[in-house]
């Protein structure tokens, strides 16, 4: 029988914070399950497809913002450090939090997948479980190489209990607390 060995982290999420302050400003670090990960920089259709999301958030929810790299505390206890593409909540939510915001009042983390080699791991299954665990209602992943969205919701005990996923081009309904609807028609453009 082969002895458990138990998960550690790199270090300790103080230590994070302070290499994270350090670092240039085209560098944007995350901490997420343990580990110290380095975010890909948006591309231009990244970019388009945050601003798409962007616009239709505030034609719907108004007294919502979508903030763009939000630091957010996540994981169990809040011991991770992750940078969603976007953290819906409502408007001046984070004033006066500083760079690593506690997530509680955040109604949706949106990731946007980067064509990089990490991407299955860090946006399908690491972030995902982050914000699980910090009991985020919804996480939405727009999956680029897959031309999906994600829905993830209700979380519990660490884990989203349900996920549903809908094709670009489709309606989709974003339930409470977001109350959207993303006519995905528009995402088939930025395909590749």
């Amino acid at each position: 029988m082969t002895p458990r060995t138990v998960h550690r982290p790199q270090m300790l999420v103080e230590e994070f914070e302070q290499l994270a302050r350090a670092a240039p400003e085209t560098v944007r670090l995350e901490f997420v399950n343990g580990k110290i990960e380095v975010k890909p920089v948006p591309d231009g259709t990244h970019g388009a497809i945050f601003m798409w999301l962007l616009k239709v958030c505030m034609q719907q929810r108004p007294e919502l913002s979508l903030f763009p790299e939000q630091g957010l505390k996540v994981e169990a206890y809040r011991k991770g450090r992750a940078r969603p593409d976007g953290a819906l909540a409502p408007d001046e939510h984070f004033v006066g939090q500083g760079e690593w915001a506690d997530s509680d009042g955040v109604l949706m983390a949106v990731e946007i997948t980067s064509y990089d080699a990490d991407t299955n791991r860090r946006d399908r299954r690491e972030k995902r479980d982050g914000y699980a665990a910090a009991e985020i209602p919804l996480y939405l992943l727009i999956d680029r190489d897959e031309c999906m969205l994600v829905l993830y919701s209700d979380p519990d005990r660490g884990t989203y209990r349900h996920c549903t996923s809908w094709p670009f081009g489709d309606v989709v309904e974003i339930p409470a607390p977001v109350g959207i609807t993303l006519h995905t028609e528009k995402l088939k453009d930025y395909a590749d």
